[in-house]
């Protein structure tokens, strides 16, 4: 997973984690928990540099080999 593919992840994820905890448009319910878990996703795949989605599919965003 590439760099930039990485910290848009990073941003996506606290933006999902700002709407789940500091708005009221997804304050509770299955919005508010479904933010949350994809905004988790996002963290996890980005701190490990792999995603389990991209390598079914054959999607490649690292430059490198």
């Amino acid at each position: 997973m590439g760099t930039l593919d990485r910290a848009l992840r990073i941003v996506v994820a606290l933006g999902l984690l700002y709407v789940a905890f500091g708005t009221t448009v997804a304050a509770a319910g299955l919005l508010h928990w479904l933010a949350i878990a994809v905004a988790a996703v996002f963290v996890l795949t980005a701190l490990l540099g792999n995603c389990p989605l991209y390598t079914l599919v054959g999607i490649r965003t690292c430059r490198a080999g």
